[in-house]
């Protein structure tokens, strides 16, 4: 597979998801510098974590606008994988490509630290790998990661099973405790109703080798590429 990871000023996360894919997974990786305005021969595309433009304004508003942005929706519409990470995720959203918004973080402070998520939907693309309520630990690093949308919204989302992953202890129990920045419903992760795009607080590129002495976030990323390895071999037989 060749995974594109698009890289925006002040991206900080772009070649942490480069030697995942590639030197861990052994993917293809093309860097996409927020330029371009093309994404042909991309099977997958990654919108990394940082602090794209200095999180000037606000956390990926000025990065929506981007010239890249108008390639990865376009992707995205024709059904194309896409995994926004932290920042990656917070573009998503201002690009409208999932719904809702990011507040800053309850302390109002910026928090680095493991923390677990609870799978809620293991029945996606990006989550195949893992077990329905496995609990992964996965470190984050933000100061706007407050997950918030309206309530009509937030019952759809429950609905149609797109909260994916949810902020939760060590024994998979999702409490007020176990939210570390007030995020709405302990929310630390959503899909898009077609079930193409991810956008997640947690950083699994930071823990997906034993090396880190954590392997828990490769079973996203890896579950990505089979996932598009499927889409692959279905377009072959077609």
């Amino acid at each position: 597979m060749n995974i594109g990871v698009v890289v925006f000023p002040g991206s900080n996360c772009d070649h942490d998801c480069r030697h995942v894919f590639q030197d861990v997974l052994g993917q293809d990786v093309t860097m996409v510098w927020h330029k371009e305005t093309s994404l042909t021969g991309l099977d997958g595309v990654i919108l990394p974590g940082g602090f794209s433009y200095g999180d000037y304004l606000r956390t990926g508003a000025i990065a929506r606008f981007s010239p890249v942005m108008k390639a990865v929706k376009q992707f995205a519409v024709e059904g194309g994988m896409v995994l926004g990470i932290c920042n990656g995720f917070q573009i998503l959203l201002e690009a409208g490509l999932l719904p809702g918004a990011m507040l800053r973080n309850k302390s109002l402070h910026f928090i680095c630290k493991d923390i677990f998520v609870r799978v809620e939907n293991a029945a996606t693309p990006f989550t195949s790998g893992c077990k329905p309520g496995q609990v992964l630990k996965i470190p984050i690093a933000h100061a706007d990661g407050s997950y918030y949308t309206d309530p009509v919204t937030l019952a759809g989302l429950q609905a149609n099973a797109q909260a994916i992953f949810r902020y939760c202890d060590q024994e998979g129990r999702v409490t007020p405790e176990a939210n570390p920045n007030g995020s709405l419903d302990n929310i630390a992760g959503i899909r898009n109703a077609a079930g193409n795009v991810l956008g997640m607080m947690p950083h699994p590129e930071r823990c997906a080798e034993s090396v880190l002495g954590n392997e828990d976030g490769r079973l996203i990323l890896a579950s990505m590429v089979e996932g598009l390895k499927k889409t692959k071999r279905a377009e072959t037989v077609v």
